[in-house]
């Protein structure tokens, strides 16, 4: 069983909105905080956002914050990533990650984390 599923990924104009979920199987999401990161073509992986499922504490990358907004439903394991205003260099593979032990750890670094997603796409055009 894979243990984090992305969907919600696509195609859409510029000042357009997606909203992206991450469902968790398999293990105790609310030990675990559960980060977005992205991935262009010839770029470095980017961290977007991370929510601390147990107490909802969000963080965001200085690029997408006042337009992406984390959340996370416990009753479904499920993270979301509600993206507004999106611009083309929103257009990235997007993964979502899960860590148990970050306490004082920077989330928006990937190196930290357990497991991944195997990535959905978004593709925003100009």
């Amino acid at each position: 069983e894979v243990p984090l599923v992305e969907s919600g990924g696509g195609l859409v104009q510029a000042g357009g909105s997606l909203r992206l979920s991450c469902a968790a199987y398999g293990f105790t999401f609310e030990d675990y905080a559960i980060g977005w990161f992205r991935q262009a073509p010839g770029k470095e992986r980017e961290g977007v956002s991370c929510i601390s499922v147990n107490d909802g504490s969000t963080y965001y990358a200085s690029s997408v914050k006042g337009r992406f907004t984390i959340s996370s439903d416990n009753a479904k394991n499920t993270v979301y990533l509600q993206m507004n205003s999106l611009k083309p260099e929103d257009t990235a593979v997007y993964y979502c990650a899960a860590i148990r032990f970050f306490y004082g750890l920077d989330l928006l670094k990937g190196d930290y984390y357990d497991f991944w997603g195997q990535g959905t796409q978004v593709t925003v055009s100009s």
